[in-house]
């Protein structure tokens, strides 16, 4: 008896200490905001709304809307890396506007209101986002690889906020029709000419 109750006081403590040591463990500091990184993230972002779509979560009006937060984003970009480079003021801008377009996407996530993912206006807001998600990787990978100069990411952001307000535009009403997904592939289509261009061009990053 004597025994266990020992063994039972050294779990106790054990525990204890552990939840203290636990408890005294600083939180893991957010990743820094870079170039690449902030561009990883518009990755990320969109593929969650593009999940969202495709699984009935997120409606065509609310992608829309999130397509709001992500030119917003996207044209921060372009001006706070326009000069090659990004202050600690400009890095705690960038965070706060994706934090902030992160929580919209997982309100709409989770907010019960829910879209027809066969419905064609969503198989186009489907293809529209998607192709936001590997024009926004190309930019990722060029200055990744050094094709890409940070004042020619900035560049690619201006446009792609351009393309962005342009789908949250087409989705206000909640509806996608043929002639808007029309417009918007040509806008996509000359924002891939532009990655392209920037991509293969003498400037690389030094």
């Amino acid at each position: 008896m004597k025994t266990s109750l020992i063994a039972a006081a050294v779990s106790a403590t054990l525990a204890l200490l552990t939840g203290a040591a636990m408890a005294q463990t600083p939180a893991a500091p957010a990743a820094p905001v870079t170039a690449q990184t902030t561009v990883q993230r518009d990755v990320n972002q969109q593929q969650r709304i593009e999940n969202g779509l495709q699984s009935g979560k997120i409606t065509t009006r609310e992608a829309g809307q999130l397509e709001r937060d992500e030119a917003k984003v996207d044209r921060l970009q372009a001006k706070d890396m326009k000069d090659g480079k990004l202050s600690p003021a400009e890095r705690r801008q960038l965070r706060a506007a994706q934090n902030k377009a992160s929580r919209d996407i997982k309100t709409a996530e989770t907010n019960g209101v829910n879209g027809n993912p066969l419905s064609a206006s969503s198989q186009r807001m489907q293809a529209d986002v998607q192709r936001n998600v590997n024009q926004e990787k190309r930019v990722e990978n060029g200055l990744q690889s050094g094709a890409l100069t940070k004042r020619e990411a900035a560049g690619l952001e201006r446009g792609q906020a351009h393309v962005d307000g342009a789908e949250a535009h087409a989705a206000a009403d909640g509806n996608v029709g043929a002639g808007e997904q029309k417009r918007l592939q040509h806008a996509e289509n000359r924002q891939s000419a532009r990655i392209h261009h920037a991509k293969t061009n003498a400037k690389t990053a030094g």
